[in-house]
C-alpha cells in the first residue's frame, strides 16, 4: 500500500495557476472537488472495463443491478428505473431494448396498469449481474486498498457522506 500522496498533482497546478492570476480566491473547495472528480472519473473507466467481459457497460451494468437491488422478484417500472438512474425515458428504453434482446430481463404488461409496463430480471440476467458486480466492486477494492488502510477508507466514507448530505 502506497500511503504517500503525491507531492503535487494535476489539481495542485490547476489551484497554483488560479493563485497566480487570482490570489483572492480560497481554492480549497476546488482542490476537494476537482480530486473527487478526477477519482470517480478514473474509477468508473477501470469499472467499466471490468464490465466489458459480462457483455455490459456501466448503463446496462446499472439497469440489471437496480432490478437485482430491488429484490425479488427483481420487477420495478420502467419509471421507477428512470427515476433512480437519473436518465431519460429515451436512454432508458434504448437500455431495456438491449438488455431484453440479450435475454437479461422482460418486459410484461402491468396488473395493474393497462398502460403500464413491468421490466423483470431473468435468471440469466440475475446470475451476470451478481458476476459482474463482485468483478467491479473488485476494481474498486484495489483502488482503496492501494493508497488507504481500512481505517481511512471508512473515514474518507464518512466525510464523503457528510459533505454529500450538505450539497445534495
Amino acid at each position: 500500500m502506497n500511503t504517500q500522496p503525491p507531492a503535487h498533482d494535476a489539481v495542485d497546478a490547476i489551484t497554483d495557476q488560479w493563485a497566480v492570476v487570482r490570489p483572492d480566491l480560497e481554492t480549497l473547495p476546488m482542490a476537494v472537488f476537482g480530486r473527487i472528480h478526477r477519482l470517480s472519473a478514473a474509477v468508473r473507466n477501470q469499472v467499466d472495463q471490468a464490465y466489458k467481459p459480462y457483455g455490459m457497460g456501466l448503463g446496462e451494468f446499472d439497469v440489471l443491478a437496480t432490478l437485482r437491488r430491488s429484490g425479488e422478484p427483481y420487477t420495478l417500472s420502467p419509471r421507477e428505473l428512470t427515476a433512480t438512474l437519473m436518465i431519460t425515458t429515451g436512454g432508458m428504453t434504448g437500455r431495456l431494448d438491449k438488455l431484453e434482446k440479450a435475454g437479461l430481463l422482460t418486459r410484461s404488461p402491468d396488473p395493474n396498469d393497462r398502460r403500464g409496463l413491468r421490466v423483470t430480471l431473468t435468471e440469466r440476467g440475475r446470475e451476470l449481474v451478481d458476476q459482474a458486480v463482485g468483478a467491479g466492486l473488485e476494481r474498486q477494492r484495489e483502488a482503496v486498498e492501494a493508497a488507504l488502510t481500512r481505517e481511512e477508507a471508512e473515514q474518507l466514507a464518512g466525510l464523503l457522506r457528510k459533505l454529500l448530505a450538505t450539497t445534495g
